[in-house]
């Protein structure tokens, strides 16, 4: 699989060791992150991997920054990237089971290596199951294009 990764000055260490791992395991990795000690602001590499996925240029990302939140708000303004916080295995999961998430942002700050590499693993094992999870996926896509995704009861 390959995989874009991207981080900004504090992820930069996470990210890199990430890779390494990834690349032990048999995936081809691009990252896009600065040298050590270098300052970064999180949407520039969130936009180049959101872009990378998106354009199919690559099959999954993954972004790191202090608390992963910057990461997703920024990677989600692309077009076609489905960009979900995750912290702990069970969101990794549903974020490719119930969301089709193609991008997850981690916190580097928060979460230890070993869990960051555990998280990961199961991200990009995990499969959309599809159903009901699927039209609620299009309804994110009418949203993308500037549609309304239907209706909804309100109070």
């Amino acid at each position: 699989m390959k995989i874009a990764l991207g981080s900004d000055h504090r992820g930069v260490e996470a990210v890199r060791q990430l890779a390494d791992q990834l690349q032990r395991d048999g995936h081809a990795t691009q990252v896009i992150a600065p040298a050590s000690g270098e300052s970064c602001d999180y949407p520039e590499p969130a936009y180049r991997v959101a872009s990378a996925v998106a354009q199919g240029r690559a099959d999954r990302g993954v972004l790191i920054c202090g608390t992963g939140i910057g990461m997703s708000i920024a990677a989600n303004k692309v077009h076609g990237a489905r960009a979900a916080v995750v912290h702990d295995e069970l969101t990794a999961q549903l974020s490719r089971s119930h969301n089709d998430a193609n991008i997850i942002c981690l916190s580097g700050d928060l979460l230890g290596q070993r869990l960051i590499e555990k998280v990961v693993a199961l991200f990009l094992k995990g499969e959309f199951e599809g159903g009901r999870h699927a039209r609620r996926v299009e309804k994110i896509a009418a949203i993308e294009r500037g549609e309304n995704p239907g209706p909804c009861p309100v109070d």
